[in-house]
Order: C-alpha cells, then structure tokens, then sequence
C-alpha cells in the first residue's frame, strides 16, 4: 500500500470523520454516523482503495 493521498487531505478526512462518527452520539444520534469510519480509516491509513483503483494521486510525485 503506497501512499496517495496528500498530508492536508488526510487531515481534513480525519477531521471530517471525526465529525461523521459524533453523529452517533450526540445529534441526531443515527447509526448513519459510523460511516465517519472510512474517512477516518483513509486518512489514519495515507491509502485509499478507490484512488489506487483508478490510478489517482494526491501525493506530490517523488
């Protein structure tokens, strides 16, 4: 597993799945918050599946 999303789009995918998966506690209190889990598994991980399927990047090259 290569990494290939950039160091800012992990942030924001982190900060952003933190934020998905609060919904399940506080709020609505839905169970749609857990899907917070894939921004946040991505973004901890540096590798998406969907971006390596389709050979994209966000990775300055090296």
């Amino acid at each position: 597993m290569k990494t290939n999303i950039h160091p800012v789009e992990r942030a924001i995918r982190v900060i952003a799945g933190l934020g998905l998966i609060s919904l399940a506690f506080v709020g609505p209190q839905t169970p749609w918050g857990w899907i917070g889990l894939v921004p946040l598994a991505t973004g901890a991980l540096g590798w998406c599946p969907p971006y390596a399927m389709l050979g994209i990047s966000t990775c300055k090259a090296k």
